[in-house]
């Protein structure tokens, strides 16, 4: 009776254990036909609203977020699963790519948002804060693009980096932010052209003022750890600055979350989405890239006429329209 029992037993196990590999087949097969995509940086402002609008638009999104409180809040949306992800720490960026590869689903986008913001005169902000905004903006992007980029690879995929306006435009008390922003923008043309010959699409995304919590959190540093002394010569005009910004009302950055699954689904997706919230604030970054152009163009042997240069604008401008 008891050999009996044994083996029922073991033809139970046998059946149940036979019915979960099946069952867990065919969530493999459903995953793998779902686009998947990482956002870093996903817990709130920005990324949050790009992982949302990316699973809205039916990718599963693979959420990097540092605290157990953000986890758990991502973890309650459709299509994400939150990922401990710090881009400061290479442990959890290698962890994270071994969950991805493990989940079976591969990995076809990577939109590295991470981001942090310092402000403050240049001459005088002190080399370890902007050290660490480098490792957040720029050595974070390039730790989690190189570990995932076999994935991406692999994919055929796509790749988005949350630059900013910054990157291209010259405001003051922002310069290391600005600084570690035109390196986002570098990077991004670098990686573009070695990636194009596996198929994979780089772009970045540009957005402009709009409402984010690196920007009150910074004003609240500002005004809590008095980022200027009484004696520096900025202190007058740096506080006013940061009264002025403070002020500021901003919207939220809708439309910089629908751009990413623009950038993540077009067929032959832009180099760049620049996103800004009026025309105000399109003028500003086009009067700056045109007065750029305008001092690389002068005084030297090989200047070009303004009608040279308004035929090349001519052709640049019709190879965006193809």
């Amino acid at each position: 009776m008891i050999a009996r029992t044994a083996l029922l037993l073991c033809f139970c196990t046998i059946v149940i254990s036979t019915e979960n590999a099946v069952a867990d087949s065919v969530v493999s097969d459903e995953a793998a036909e779902q686009k998947a995509v990482l956002v870093t940086g996903a817990s709130t402002g920005i990324g949050r609203k790009i992982t949302e609008a990316l699973a809205n638009n039916g990718y599963f999104v693979y959420a990097g977020a540092r605290k157990q409180r953000d986890l758990d809040a991502l973890n309650a949306l459709d299509n994400v699963q939150s990922i401990r992800l710090d881009v400061t720490v290479q442990e959890e960026i290698d962890a994270a790519v071994e969950t991805v590869r493990a989940e079976g689903r591969g990995l076809y986008g990577l939109v590295n948002n991470a981001g942090v913001l310092i402000t403050g005169p240049s001459a005088e902000v002190s080399i370890d804060k902007v050290q660490w905004l480098f490792d957040v903006n720029v050595f974070g992007v390039y730790r989690v693009t190189q570990a995932f980029a076999p994935l991406i690879i692999e994919s055929r995929g796509r790749i988005v980096n949350v630059g900013s306006i910054a990157g291209n435009i010259g405001i003051e008390f922002l310069g290391p932010y600005r600084m570690s922003k035109h390196a986002i923008e570098a990077y991004t043309d670098a990686l573009a052209t070695e990636m194009q010959r596996f198929g994979v699409h780089v772009s970045v995304v540009a957005p402009g003022d709009y409402a984010s919590k690196i920007w009150t959190g910074d004003i609240a540093r500002a005004r809590a750890a008095e980022v200027v002394d009484d004696d520096s010569p900025y202190a007058e005009d740096y506080r006013a600055w940061i009264d002025a910004v403070a002020s500021m009302e901003l919207e939220e950055p809708d439309a910089v979350a629908n751009t990413a699954p623009r950038a993540v689904s077009e067929k032959t997706p832009s180099r760049r989405y620049l996103v800004v919230p009026n025309e105000g604030e399109m003028a500003w970054v086009t009067g700056s890239a045109i007065e750029r152009l305008a001092e690389l163009n002068a005084n030297h042997a090989y200047s070009y006429s303004k009608e040279a240069l308004t035929e090349m604008l001519h052709r640049a401008m019709a190879e965006q329209k193809k």
